[in-house]
């Protein structure tokens, strides 16, 4: 039986399917994405996604969900939606499992793009953009946060980004927090880390004051998110 997560995904592919111009993309040209800073990975397309942190460790993953966050907001939010959340007239990516079944759907669609009635509903990104730009994007998808994930923590996170701008936080302190915070955020993929507002925050953040107001930010617009 499908659990919760496939059901929403293939409810979404079968809105996807239905006839008329729901989510046609038009002739907007794909933006190359610079993927230099990713290892390489060979010519012929891979069936699973390289860029996952137990294949090449934290620091490639986290570099790859940077790459893929702006090649996705670039070249895919305009029908998947801005973060990847679907207003309802494409398929809701976050939803396709973090594992190879997802990632041969997705790199299939990347690919060859997808045409209903002689009519272009998503271009062939893969010959435009390529497999290291494909495979980021893909890790920016699956990192996506479940909806209301941060609810839970909102007033602490708000008592944080206070301390922060009054600069009286333990810098070292709040980091190690907002990891662990971040290290219960679930994935609506089932991949074991999300990428969120919270992650990103600990990550710039340091002992340095001078860090405090980037890392108060990011805390903010993840609280104005949720609201």
């Amino acid at each position: 039986m499908l659990d919760v997560r496939n059901r929403r995904f293939l409810a979404a592919l079968l809105l996807a399917s239905l006839p008329g111009p729901l989510f046609a993309h038009g002739n907007v040209a794909p933006q190359p994405v610079n993927t230099d800073a990713l290892p390489e990975v060979g010519e012929e397309w891979l069936t699973e996604n390289p860029y996952r942190a137990d294949k090449v460790g934290e620091d490639v993953w986290k570099t790859a969900v940077k790459i893929g966050d702006s090649g996705f907001n670039q070249n895919c939010a305009r029908c998947h939606g801005l973060g990847a959340v679907s207003g309802g007239l494409a398929p809701d990516l976050r939803f396709l499992e973090a594992e190879e079944y997802g990632d041969e759907w997705f790199a299939e669609r990347f690919q060859h793009g997808y045409t209903q009635d002689g009519t272009t509903k998503m271009p062939a990104f893969g010959p435009i953009l390529g497999q290291k730009a494909g495979w980021a994007i893909r890790t920016y998808i699956e990192t996506r946060p479940e909806d209301g994930a941060l609810d839970a923590h909102n007033d602490r996170i708000e008592a944080i980004v206070a301390d922060l701008i009054a600069g009286t936080a333990d810098g070292k302190a709040i980091k190690v927090e907002l990891e662990q915070i971040n290290s219960e955020v679930k994935t609506f993929s089932g991949a074991p880390v999300a990428d969120s507002t919270v992650s990103r925050a600990a990550e710039v953040l340091t002992e340095d004051k001078a860090s405090f107001k980037h890392a108060a930010e990011l805390l903010e617009l993840g609280l104005s998110a949720a609201k």
